[in-house]
């Protein structure tokens, strides 16, 4: 149990120092984790509307801010370029994003197009069952693809590796509120890019 909170805490230090040095990403991120939380609570209630929060908000927020708000450039607190970066990323990478991304985007286009998903479901009834039908297409969209990562790094890596990354995962929207919850007063001063001491300090 120790060596597994052990490549946790790895995990989530890697994840911080290389992927988060925006101050806009890092509050989209604390965006995104507040309403994780909240779509959490939903998915007891009605799994379809949790789904439809955590796409629409908290996915949506939390790509948005690696996507056009983290540099890209020469990373001088790690000394590590972005290929490399991407290269070692555990999770998903900017590539792999992309081809996730990609398939949320076309669930409601396929759902309008063929309602029964090649005869699959029994399609919701008007404009309501459409929406409803998407929404549990991006939930398991979510979880597919939060179990094809995991075992894919049972291959890549090894077993305890997927498991910490997909406890990582699930438990990232709590521990993003407790890293990130000043980055929004950090944002306001005029701080476009976290200085990072912390990593400065250990790297060196």
């Amino acid at each position: 149990m120790n060596e597994f909170l052990q490549a946790l805490k790895t995990q989530r230090w890697d994840d911080h120092r290389y992927y988060h040095h925006s101050r806009i990403n890092q509050s989209l991120h604390l965006l995104s984790a507040v309403s994780f939380v909240v779509a959490y609570g939903l998915l007891f209630i009605d799994p379809a509307l949790s789904a439809l929060v955590a796409w629409l908000v908290s996915m949506c927020s939390r790509q948005a801010g690696h996507f056009f708000f983290e540099p890209r450039g020469y990373d001088h607190v790690n000394q590590a370029t972005h290929e490399h970066k991407e290269e070692i990323k555990v999770g998903y990478n900017l590539r792999r994003k992309v081809v996730l991304m990609g398939l949320w985007a076309a669930a409601p286009v396929l759902l309008a197009a063929d309602p029964s998903c090649f005869g699959l479901i029994v399609p919701g009834v008007g404009f309501a069952g459409w929406v409803h039908d998407v929404g549990l297409f991006w939930l398991a969209l979510g979880v597919g693809g939060l179990l094809f990562r995991t075992v894919h790094l049972f291959f890549l890596k090894d077993v305890r590796t997927g498991l910490v990354w997909m406890t990582k995962i699930l438990t990232d929207p709590f521990h993003d509120i407790w890293l990130y919850h000043r980055a929004p007063l950090a944002l306001l001063r005029g701080e476009l890019i976290d200085p990072m001491p912390h990593a400065q300090a250990r790297h060196g």
